[in-house]
């Protein structure tokens, strides 16, 4: 894998009642990728650094809670996301909201890699179940069912993409139900409202006649 050196901030456990921080400031962000996307090679340089330790709380409350030692390390998921962001083609993000709603998708994708590759190392024995999300308790990390979770909302994403993004930012990124509205520019109601059909038709899409657990 190639070397990379990242920032090495220090983190907070994230718990049930607290989100991640929504720093750095949006005008940061959206000039930084206005100058990325205008050529200029420096800037995705200084635009990781703001970003890093939001993404390292995200993929180290993924590794606290896999169960199985050493399939899964924060420091690589962090270094594999920023890989494929920094070798996009094109950065055709227009501000902070594209930008972090793609790193959602692309840290779903890492996932549901992650998963496939379990799967396919597997030699008998049923891995322990351990929930991607209290919310999606049904989906278990590194399980087949984060493989159907991902083409699921593939599926979804042709109808609503916006339902997508609000799963991808809460389940996949770690904001707040408050911290998605805000950066989406929606009332809490209404997030609340996009997730509660979602999740509801992603497990009627994932179990077919079966009673979702929501009610």
């Amino acid at each position: 894998m190639e070397a990379i050196t990242l920032p090495q901030h220090a983190y907070r456990a994230p718990n049930a009642t607290r989100g991640f921080p929504m720093a750095p400031q949006p005008g940061e962000i959206t000039q930084l990728l206005a100058r990325w996307r205008g050529g200029e090679p420096g800037a995705f340089d200084q635009l990781v650094p703001l970003v890093y330790p939001h993404l390292r709380e995200v993929a180290a409350a993924y590794v606290r809670r896999e169960r199985d030692p050493g399939v899964m390390n924060a420091t690589a998921l962090v270094h594999e996301l920023y890989l494929r962001l920094r070798n996009q083609k094109k950065a055709d993000w227009d501000d902070r909201v594209h930008f972090y709603t793609f790193c959602a998708k692309v840290m779903r994708l890492i996932l549901t890699d992650h998963a496939r590759a379990r799967q396919a190392q597997r030699r008998g024995g049923a891995a322990q179940f351990v929930p991607l999300n209290e919310d999606l308790a049904w989906v278990g990390l590194g399980s087949p069912e984060l493989i159907e979770l991902d083409a699921a909302l593939e599926a979804l994403g042709r109808a609503d993409p916006l339902k997508v993004q609000i799963i991808d930012l809460r389940y996949f990124l770690g904001y707040t139900v408050h911290e998605t509205a805000e950066l989406l520019g929606l009332s809490k109601a209404t997030v609340d409202r996009h997730l509660t059909f979602a999740k509801a038709w992603l497990f009627q899409r994932m179990n077919p006649g079966v009673p979702h657990p929501g009610g």
